[in-house]
């Protein structure tokens, strides 16, 4: 690794005063009626002797660290790792860097890792707020930090937000499997009251109550084992003799695939909230209920940026809507596939 440049390194390769060179490093020769002959003599020696400034005494004298934070439910998810990707590129063509991690819907995890990026002093936090973090969100604001939250909000906390229609996206999908013919459409959704569940829950409601249905709802424990959400889901589906179900998340659908090929069942009618790549690959091809992904990293980094740069003085709340992608496992044909 090579050695550190310093400004003192410059200053007495060149002769001059390392004040000097200080100076002209942040934009301030002009004003201390430097030269312009040793202004670009500084600029064109830094050039070629590759010098980076101690980013730390800069964010020390700026107060920026141009750091964001990004605290996700779950990294390896494609939903968050996709959004986190295009944000990363976002903020890094605006001169920002990425922190990102899994809060895993811990609270007291989820505390600490927000305390952690406090303490550091990042520029702003774009956040997908797990179950009770309203104090720690209130703080925050209270403090003046930028942050906007995604993908869910906190109803009890006026904040900025970016969100999707997850209740017209589950009401559309429950209504799309009813108007293909499917008589017993089930929901398999979370134990949360987290707002997009809480929505998602509603839309399906809806649906089949426009449609005077029976409703079939079964909630797992997220932090339940893989092999008990699939036992779950199986008995759910077999007892109720469902014919079509929602999953109101990817990895929901995932583990309802993986019942009906662990104990060899017909599959059922299927849509999923929100896409994967196992989706389109698998046979038959599994619709899904598509959030905009690009629209969602686009409004979360312009909002954050104009918070940080004092821009944006009023709350943004977006929501954007869904999109419903028709494959195979939501059409009658889905009937002549077995698991």
């Amino acid at each position: 690794m090579k050695k550190r440049i310093l400004i003192s390194d410059i200053a007495k390769a060149l002769g001059i005063s390392v004040t000097t060179v200080s100076f002209i490093l942040n934009d301030k020769a002009k004003e201390k009626r430097i030269s312009d002959a040793l202004t670009k003599r500084v600029l064109e020696y830094v050039k070629k002797v590759g010098y980076k400034p101690n980013q730390l005494a800069k964010s020390l004298r700026t107060g920026k660290t141009k750091i964001l934070g990004l605290l996700v439910e779950d990294i390896s998810n494609p939903f968050f790792s996709n959004i986190a990707k295009l944000i990363e590129g976002k903020a890094y063509a605006n001169g920002y860097h990425i922190i990102y991690c899994s809060m895993d819907n811990d609270e007291t995890k989820s505390k600490e890792l927000i305390q952690m990026f406090y303490d550091r002093q990042i520029d702003g936090f774009i956040i997908t707020p797990s179950e009770g973090l309203e104090e720690t969100i209130t703080q925050l604001l209270q403090n003046n930090v930028p942050l906007i939250l995604f993908d869910r909000y906190l109803s009890n906390v006026e904040t900025n937000y970016v969100v999707t229609d997850n209740l017209k996206g589950a009401y559309d999908a429950t209504d799309h499997l009813i108007d293909q013919g499917f008589k017993r459409v089930g929901l398999v959704s979370l134990y949360s009251s987290q707002t997009q569940m809480r929505d998602r829950l509603e839309g399906y409601m809806k649906a089949v109550d426009k449609h005077k249905k029976q409703a079939f709802i079964k909630k797992v424990q997220q932090d339940a084992a893989e092999a008990e959400r699939i036992k779950e889901i199986d008995e759910f589906v077999e007892e109720n003799r469902l014919d079509a179900v929602v999953f109101a998340t990817n990895y929901l659908a995932i583990d309802g695939l993986k019942a009906v090929k662990l104990n060899k069942r017909n599959l059922p009618a299927i849509v999923a909230f929100d896409d994967h790549t196992l989706f389109k690959l698998y046979e038959p091809s599994i619709t899904v209920v598509s959030q905009p992904i690009a629209e969602i990293a686009d409004e979360l980094i312009t909002a954050l940026l104009a918070q940080i740069q004092g821009k944006n003085k009023r709350l943004r709340q977006i929501v954007l809507p869904c999109d419903l992608k028709v494959r195979e496992s939501s059409l009658q044909t889905v009937n002549q596939y077995e698991g």
